[in-house]
């Protein structure tokens, strides 16, 4: 399982270092450290946060945003619906919620997972998943 450190995770996020800190201060989400002492957040654990903040804002209402054609956007997988054919995958790009229809079999050789960082290519109604 993929893990980050407070830096990546906050760039993923799209909020400051200092922020995501304040945010593990107070329990939103978890963190440990590594054997070098630095502070690292467990991917399926970012990925809870990352759709917790793309479903509401501060002041609890539903994010809503434009994103126009030709965007490139790194994000962080929070959920992976497959069946035998298709596959649902379900990314947060900072306060962008991007979900993408692929076939399972490109799911599967990307790896992806909730937790694991991926780019959302946006064209018109097509989003194209590939990792960076």
């Amino acid at each position: 399982m993929s893990d980050y450190r407070i830096v990546e995770a906050a760039e993923l996020l799209g909020v400051s270092d200092d922020t995501l800190r304040r945010w593990i201060d107070a329990g939103r989400v978890t963190a440990s450290s590594d054997s070098a002492g630095r502070t690292r957040i467990a991917g399926a654990d970012l990925a809870r946060l990352a759709r917790s903040l793309a479903e509401t804002d501060d002041s609890g209402a539903t994010r809503a945003s434009a994103v126009s054609a030709r965007n490139r956007m790194r994000g962080i997988v929070t959920e992976v619906k497959k069946d035998p054919v298709m596959a649902q995958v379900e990314l947060v790009c900072g306060p962008y919620r991007i979900v993408s229809l692929m076939s399972s079999e490109a799911a599967d050789e990307l790896r992806l997972e909730p937790g694991v960082v991926a780019i959302a290519s946006v064209k018109s109604t097509n989003v194209v998943v590939e990792l960076p």
